[in-house]
Parts: structure tokens; sequence; C-alpha cells
């Protein structure tokens, strides 16, 4: 069974035991439980069934493993040729690391 739940304006698709990494939740404290009820789709062993937005009744229930996580780092440089200039800046997004618990549906 999984699900394809919306969490922070993204769609991940959720089985019970998987890890996931969300873009940045607010306030999260580490082993706390959330529950997201933005549930789009439900597979149930062959059984789908699609929201319309979402799925009445569904929820994931999920731990917080680690509330800030960095994950790599992207290099962006910008350069216009001919002229010297040169410009190099670095960006590491900040991930919530949640293990999914149970999925209601």
């Amino acid at each position: 069974m999984y699900v394809i739940v919306e969490i922070n304006g993204q769609q991940f698709k959720a089985e019970e035991g998987k890890k996931l990494f969300v873009h940045h939740i607010q306030n999260a404290e580490g082993g706390a439980t959330v529950e997201f009820d933005k549930v789009l789709l439900v597979d149930n062993n062959g059984t789908i069934t699609v929201g319309a937005p979402t799925v009445e009744g569904a929820k994931v229930v999920c731990e917080i493993v680690s509330p800030l996580v960095k994950g790599n780092k992207v290099l962006v440089f910008h350069k216009k040729r001919r002229k010297g200039y040169k410009k190099l800046n670095g960006h590491r997004q900040q991930f919530t690391e949640l293990t999914i618990k149970q999925i209601i549906a």
C-alpha cells in the first residue's frame, strides 16, 4: 500500500517504514508525531482511489527523526566572458527527515 501525499507544496510517494526528506518544517522537534491529511491518491493492493482534490478520511502519520538536515551543496557560477566578471555562490537546502509510521485510508 502506498499513497501520494502533499507536504509543504511538494508531492511524495509514501509507504510505511520509508524515510522522507521534505523541506524544512518550522517548529519541528525530534521524536514528535506529525499528521498530513492532503492525500491525493491511495493504492491499496491494486485498488486505486484518486481524490478530487484529496481523498476523504485518508492521512499519513509520520515521526520526525531529525528536524534539520542539510542537503548537498549546490554551486551557482556566473560569468560574463571577456569582462572579468565571475561570481560563485553556494547553497545548501535545509530538510526535515521523516519516517512514515502509519497510513490511514
